[in-house]
């Protein structure tokens, strides 16, 4: 048995229309590459643990991070947030997100004082 994360050929129905046109070349294999970001997200990894089932890590980061800067992911969200029945409530599940130490509020200006 896999512990991999495959998307749907249904859910990729449902994320294609907000999937940014290609230019040039070709994209690497969408399914592959999604499921792999999310398989890294949903876990915590580091991208170069990514399983070798998703491709290179490389591939994966840089559509993560390109398609992060241009606002797809967001695109995509809020999106899906509309198609919601009945206007429900959609929530993420906080269990997932991680802070950094050095991302609190209570860090110490110049100087040593409390900010």
């Amino acid at each position: 048995m896999s512990n991999l994360y495959w998307l749907t050929e249904a859910q990729m129905q449902r994320l294609r229309p907000y999937f940014p046109k290609s230019r040039g070349r070709a994209r690497v294999n969408d399914l592959r590459v999604l499921s792999g970001i999310i398989f890294i997200n949903r876990n915590g990894l580091r991208w170069c643990d990514a399983p070798v089932e998703y491709g290179p890590p490389k591939t994966l980061y840089n559509r993560w991070k390109r398609w992060s800067d241009m606002g797809v992911f967001a695109r995509i969200m809020m999106g899906l947030a509309e198609q919601a029945p009945d206007n429900r409530t959609i929530s993420i599940d906080a269990t997932y997100l991680k802070a950094h130490r050095t991302a609190s509020s209570l860090r110490l200006k110049k100087g040593g004082k409390a900010a």
